[in-house]
């Protein structure tokens, strides 16, 4: 009997393999006689325009589980709507990378059949809520899985921001920016800014300078319990920006604080049978495999 009775799936209507997976889930999902819902993008699809769809904030309250089709950026989307509900989510990799989505395409009928069977591994994933403040008041309001960014948006110019953790000062700053990662979020924008790779299970930030005008700024770990603020100090003409995920941008002006501390939400992500962080991070991140000693031919 499954575990799950009624199945959102999620992808881009404009990317035609993700589509392919889900018609293929879909026929899947019917032979189970299974309730499945798909938001609004996919029900303008011809073949799916029968099916209940509802918009993407207001899924996760009409399922118990969310299959997410694409690449990770298709399911940090979706998981800032769906931990709203605790939906928990199972992605599908049908991008790039796949951190998140790690499901192979050629494996997506027999993955989910086996979540459906309670056969998985879950994790509790956090976001950081974000509140821009000006004039003491809470101008724009926003979540992330990933990541927090600071930058200085369309500018050629460095940003100047002033930092501080737990109401104490930690530094000035000019630079390109400034990017607070959850631990899910350490092997994506941070890493490439030389930030560390953390585990998922560790409750904690990490502060990545983006080409600080210095030669000593370095990552800095804190707990995820410390409240992060960021003030503009300088100028633009073009707006610096915060961006969450890289999908949600609010446009922020000279004396703008910006407020980041762990969210009350958590994404509830599944993993099929067998699923291991450390070979995610050797597969994707192309780490060495075991070397093996040399046999002497003698």
């Amino acid at each position: 009997m499954s575990k799950f009775k009624r199945i959102a799936l999620i992808g881009r209507s404009g990317h035609q393999q993700a589509t392919e997976t889900i018609a293929r889930l879909v026929d899947y999902l019917r032979a189970e006689d299974l309730e499945i819902w798909v938001v609004d993008d996919i029900a303008s699809i011809d073949g799916f325009s029968d099916l209940p769809h509802c918009t993407l904030e207001q899924i996760g309250q009409k399922v118990d589980l969310a299959v997410v089709v694409g690449g990770d950026g298709s399911l940090l989307g979706a998981s800032r709507a769906l931990a709203n509900f605790g939906t928990p989510v199972l992605g599908i990799n049908r991008g790039t990378l796949g951190f998140l989505t790690d499901i192979r395409p050629s494996e997506a009928i027999e993955k989910v059949g086996q979540a459906l069977l309670g056969q998985f591994t879950e994790e509790k994933r956090w976001l950081n809520s974000v509140e821009v403040i000006r004039d003491e008041q809470i101008i724009a309001q926003a979540t992330a899985l990933n990541d927090v960014v600071l930058h200085k948006g369309q500018s050629a110019r460095m940003l100047g921001f002033d930092l501080c953790i737990d109401d104490q000062f930690v530094y000035s700053s000019r630079s390109d920016g400034l990017i607070v990662s959850t631990p899910t979020g350490s092997t994506a924008y941070a890493l490439s800014a030389g930030g560390p790779i953390m585990h998922p299970k560790l409750n904690a930030l990490v502060l990545v300078p983006m080409f600080p005008h210095t030669l000593n700024a370095r990552p800095i770990v804190v707990p995820a319990s410390c409240v992060v603020s960021v003030t503009v100090t300088e100028k633009h003409q073009a707006l610096p920006q915060v961006s969450c995920d890289g999908q949600t941008h609010i446009s922020l002006l000279l004396g703008d604080r910006v407020l980041i501390r762990q969210s009350e939400e958590q994404l509830t992500l599944l993993h099929p049978p067998g699923y291991s962080y450390y070979e995610v991070c050797r597969s994707k991140l192309q780490w060495g495999g075991r070397i093996e000693p040399q046999q002497d031919d003698e």
